[in-house]
């Protein structure tokens, strides 16, 4: 009754603008962006298309066309080819992970911002998903004329702890969404559709989990034990088809696997009728959860429960894509696409072979055994290939879309200044540990703010580029992105988005119209830490072996998602060696990892924390780490701050690896000269931006100010149970009377804004 009579008391504060809003709210999700939905004919056409293109875990470190690849860089031709008719960012900066990336792409605020923290899993709360009060670019464009779609990796919020569910990406502001929500392919079915499930045995070839570690059946030439030659593909409507071994199929197993199909060796179809296989399992790219949102808001399927799709991810990533932009184009439409690749992102699994350059090696016959050492050769040309069938896919789709053409000799031909479109291709972030290409640092990758985790590549083509075939070397951050969307669309986000969205975008599109163009950013920035769980609780430990000393992560929720990395779990259901774990301290005290000796090792742990900011020679590091005691009561979180020098030098840039900071345990003391004096204006720098977005306990729409609408949101989201929201302030997972009590109603009437100038 007490909420009741608070609720109805600020209803009364209200007025009407606010009912409006209140209608809004609880009309539904298609309802919450309807007061942007509005189309407008305003600059149809006037202004350029925008493909983005987003490579998933891909780092500097892989591209050869910046210099770099290591002894064996992936080959890609068709983004050397984009890069040549463009200009290549060579100094840009991510954040080290991939959901806060994608969230600054379209929103330009950073994570200190937004409490996107670090990569969305299943048991992040609402609070650390993409809140539907930001002003995301689909939702600026669209009134720029702009209709907007995302295609591929969505990772932005949801479908789990959020109200909106798998109709996110149409809350956000797209106008059509056609790909998956989740952060990566699931785990590889080592179990071929649930034929083989004996996982008894720990090591091959006893246990079949171990037979078949990249989803298929290879042949008998690569496995004469477990492999076949000939078998019956069988596929979800019943129908069936016999596979045997030709220059067509030279591993009938991966090529029944490639058509949707579930490979049974050494079966016709007749024989093979009666088996009961399992076409609901995932298999990474080629069995995965498809969702789509139409333009209206409806879900396709409707059914959360539906059976996957079946074939290789990127293939359909591209076809749903061009589909899109040939009917945008066919109807004069200017538009924006956003074609997210899950490539590089583990598993680590075969992409097609028709997708791989002639000289790419055959690994039909390799293992996909996960992110460990032994297995470290097959998962670099893997990871390779990966890259470079996502290479095949972009050419593909600017041949597809109109942007380029294809030679006698298959070499893309592309001339942007005979097309209406800007083309962007960047790297969500480092590459992680596995793939990491020498000269760069496998122990400081993807999940760190050091160079190998957030230094990305950047490339941009199109009709508005000066002088293409040149190179930037000043400073960008992918949150300038955010500013360069609405530059092509005439729209100067400063202005349109409100001043309560404190944006950290600075202006790109100089860089692209004049080649003599000073550096605008002085600075950089990145930053990393965990996202918001219920009670603040962190998962279980996970333990990475793949450095040494291994490396423990409390960021996974389950033992499959830990085991799907190549680490060990020790959470409460089906620990490693049947020992569950609360810590990381608590594995390190148990002296489990041993080195070469057989003496323990101390664990190396992710960090709680992590800043890092720049200028053109010099970078600070900031992070916070978990000191282990010798019991639970006396683990202790101590901060650590680091100083280097960098540079963009290739073949052989100057990065900051372990060892090679300037000063040590007590930073800044011993420094002198240049570097203090660099020293003490990256640390004003950092604490400015650190210091810069002010609290606003009880505002959960993002307007920084505690009033009605507020009380009005947050019943919104408190209906029917409510559970996770932008307004479960004490985050138990639930959105009720407490976070109102407790929150918005003592601070009613509070000016954010105001109050911390």
């Amino acid at each position: 009754m007490q909420v009741a009579r608070s609720l109805l008391t600020g209803l009364i504060l209200l007025g009407s603008a606010s009912v409006v809003q209140a209608q809004s709210l609880t009309a539904g999700p298609s309802k919450l962006v309807a007061p942007d939905s509005q189309k407008s004919d305003a600059g149809k056409k006037s202004r350029p298309n925008i493909l983005f293109i987003i490579m998933d875990d891909v780092g500097i470190d892989q591209m050869s066309i910046f210099g770099y690849g290591g002894g064996t860089p992936p080959l890609t031709p068709n983004i050397d080819s984009v890069a040549r008719a463009g200009v290549r960012f060579r100094n840009v900066w991510s954040m080290p992970e991939c959901s806060p990336s994608r969230a600054i792409f379209f929103e330009g605020r950073y994570p200190l911002r937004t409490n996107v923290n670090s990569a969305i899993l299943s048991d992040d709360l609402a609070n650390s998903q993409v809140s539907p009060f930001e002003v995301t670019t689909p939702k600026i464009l669209r009134k720029a004329g702009y209709q907007n779609a995302l295609f591929g990796k969505f990772h932005l919020a949801g479908p789990d702890n959020n109200p909106f569910g798998r109709s996110t990406p149409h809350v956000l502001g797209w106008d059509y969404f056609d790909g998956f929500l989740e952060g990566a392919p699931h785990p590889i079915d080592t179990s071929i559709g649930g034929q083989f499930t004996d996982t008894s045995h720990p090591t091959p070839p006893m246990s079949n989990a171990f037979w078949y570690t990249c989803g298929f059946i290879p042949n008998r030439l690569e496995s004469p034990l477990h492999g076949a030659d000939t078998g019956a593909c069988r596929f979800a409507d019943s129908t069936c088809k016999v596979i045997s071994k030709d220059a067509a199929h030279p591993t009938p197993g991966f090529s029944c696997l490639q058509n949707g199909g579930i490979f049974v060796p050494k079966e016709t179809c007749k024989s093979s009728a009666d088996l009961d296989l399992n076409f609901d399992l995932l298999n990474a790219y080629y069995v995965w959860n498809r969702v789509i949102n139409e333009p209206d808001g409806t879900v396709i399927p409707a059914d959360e429960n539906a059976p996957p799709a079946r074939g290789y991810v990127s293939d359909q990533t591209n076809q749903s894509a061009v589909n899109w932009i040939r009917k945008q184009n066919a109807d004069g439409q200017t538009w924006m696409a956003t074609v997210a690749y899950a490539n590089d992102h583990t598993p680590y699994q075969q992409p097609p072979r028709s997708l791989l350059p002639v000289a790419s090696p055959d690994s039909a016959g390799f293992s996909c055994t996960g992110n460990t050492v032994a297995n470290e050769a097959a998962t670099r040309i893997i990871s390779n290939q990966m890259i470079e069938a996502m290479d095949n896919k972009i050419g593909s789709l600017l041949v597809q879309a109109g942007l380029a053409t294809m030679d006698s000799s298959g070499r893309l031909q592309y001339d942007p200044a005979q097309t209406n479109t800007m083309v962007i291709i960047i790297g969500d972030n480092g590459t992680f540990a596995p793939g990491v290409k020498f000269p760069f640092d496998p122990s400081r990758a993807k999940g760190y703010v050091y160079q190998t985790g957030v230094w990305v590549p950047l490339i941009v083509a199109g009709p508005l580029v000066a002088s293409p075939g040149r190179e930037v070397t000043s400073m960008v951050n992918i949150a300038d992105l955010f500013q360069l969307f609405g530059e092509f669309a005439g729209v100067d986000v400063h202005k349109v988005v409100p001043k309560s969205h404190i944006l950290d975008s600075q202006s790109m599109l100089p860089y692209l119209t004049n080649v003599n163009q000073p550096s605008i950013r002085q600075t950089n920035f990145t930053q990393t830490s965990g996202n918001i769980h219920q009670n603040d609780v962190a998962p279980p430990p996970c333990v990475l072996p793949i450095t040494m000393p291994p490396t423990c992560v409390q960021l996974f929720n389950s033992g499959p998602l830990c085991n799907f990395e190549g680490g060990d779990w020790y959470g409460p259901t089906n620990p490693k060696n049947g020992v569950s774990y609360d810590s990381c301290c608590d594995v390190q005290r148990a002296g489990i990892y041993t080195d070469s000796q057989g003496n323990p090792v101390t664990l190396t742990q992710f960090p709680v924390d992590q800043e890092a900011t720049r200028n053109d020679r010099y970078k600070l590091v900031k992070k916070t780490v978990t000191m282990c005691g010798t019991s639970k009561g006396t683990d202790k979180e101590v901060p650590q701050t680091e100083l280097y020098q960098i540079n963009e030098k290739a073949p052989a840039p100057e990065i900051d690896k372990d060892g090679d900071s300037l000063c040590g345990e007590n930073c800044p003391d011993g420094l002198k000269g240049k570097n203090l004096a660099n020293f003490n204006a990256l640390n004003a720098s950092m604490t400015a931006t650190l210091m810069s977005e002010p609290p606003c306990p009880g505002d959960g729409n993002e307007d920084k100010k505690v009033n009605g609408k507020d009380i009005v949101d947050w019943a919104f989201f408190s209906q029917n149970n409510g559970l996770s929201s932008w307004y479960d302030f004490n985050h138990d997972g639930f959105t009720n009377g407490d976070d109102l009590k407790m929150f918005i109603l003592p601070n009613l009437g509070t000016n954010c804004l105001k109050k911390n100038k």
